[in-house]
């Protein structure tokens, strides 16, 4: 059976010489060419080799919501018809002077997914709902980025962030994951810098440890949400298997860029985790780490039954934690016009009902 290329680091095409891969990478992945046989400087022979034991397999869109903020919600369908969701996050407009020169470029965020479905069950997430089915191969997770960049004609070397935060648990699919990191990386393919990639986790303790000892060069981001093993062990039941202190442990050990900080994800919940007792808590958890905490509106889902907080609520949680010397942000809420919460276009496309907790 054929293997879908875009699963292929550089180095596992083994092609000899060794330029004739870094060739093929640069077709792929700069000039976006869908067969083989655009691969006009590659000789007729090698052509032949690589349409015998590979595919050029793109993934399919099948749906893209875009909200009034710029942000586009893509659903991806995989060859074996399951689907999948990414967003494009503009993080920054184009700007131009009086002669239409550009000056500065626009920037983007895209947030990939991992998996189709997830294990770690999380009560605030709709993604959940539809359980687990399978992790997705490297080349799946690469393509959607690829169908991304296609689509908004975002030129091949224009670089983009990176956040492994879409549907699934990144860590509970590490090898697939690492390789698209790699496939990302690579100076000859789309040559994204491993500091512009973030892997965010629900707290696999053990596998932080092991994406640790990658070295990688990937940035962290731990999706925390409470402050007590009792309120988290509510909301991530993965925190019967690693509480909070597991996964303090394990982040103080991760190898980590020493201009760079680990990200603390905090989704704020109305009347669940949004007070100040619980601000102060996460000060003292956080005591010791180079941290910064990005604040994040829950976005309510049809039947959720946890609320958006206030904007008053989450400025005063974040003034308290500035006051207290901990970078923290807020993360400006987009595509709240659109199927914004991770599984939402999934669930209503697929016709699936959602019951309540």
């Amino acid at each position: 059976m054929k293997k879908n290329i875009y699963d292929i680091t550089k180095e596992e095409l083994n092609l000899s010489p060794t330029f004739r891969a870094k060739q093929v990478f640069h077709w792929l992945y700069q000039k976006g060419v869908k067969s083989f046989k655009e691969m006009k400087n590659l000789p007729k022979s090698l052509k032949e080799e690589l349409e015998k034991n590979y595919t050029i397999s793109p993934l399919e869109t099948i749906k893209v919501e875009k909200s009034k903020d710029g942000s586009k919600k893509y659903l991806f369908k995989l060859q074996d018809n399951h689907t999948i969701e990414a967003v494009l996050l503009p993080m920054k407009k184009e700007e131009r002077d009086k002669e239409g020169k550009i000056v500065k470029e626009a920037r983007y965020t895209v947030c990939v997914s991992t998996q189709v479905g997830c294990k770690v069950g999380c009560a605030f997430c709709l993604t959940a709902k539809g359980g687990f089915v399978r992790n997705l191969t490297p080349g799946e997770i690469v393509g959607q980025l690829l169908a991304i960049k296609e689509d908004n004609n975002i030129p091949a070397n224009r670089r983009v962030n990176i956040v492994y935060m879409g549907m699934g648990e990144p860590l509970d699919n590490l090898e697939n994951l690492a390789k698209a990191i790699k496939i990302f990386s690579d100076p000859d393919g789309l040559n994204i810098s491993p500091r512009r990639q973030t892997v965010s986790t629900s707290g696999l303790a053990p596998k932080i440890k092991k994406l640790g000892e990658m070295n990688l060069g990937v940035l962290l981001a731990i999706s925390l949400h409470a402050v007590d093993d009792k309120l988290r062990e509510r909301l991530m039941p993965i925190n019967k298997a690693y509480n909070i202190e597991s996964v303090i442990k394990a982040v103080k050990e991760f190898p980590i860029d020493q201009r760079k900080r680990v990200m603390f994800e905090y989704l704020v919940i109305k009347d669940v985790n949004d007070d100040l007792k619980s601000a102060k808590k996460l000060v003292k958890l956080l005591n010791g780490i180079k941290a910064k905490v990005n604040l994040i509106y829950f976005n309510p889902y049809p039947n959720s039954p946890f609320q958006r907080p206030s904007e008053e609520k989450v400025r005063e949680f974040q003034r308290y934690l500035l006051d207290k010397g901990i970078l923290c942000t807020v993360r400006e809420s987009k595509g709240l016009d659109i199927s914004a919460a991770c599984g939402q276009l999934k669930e209503r496309e697929s016709g699936s009902s959602i019951q309540k907790l």
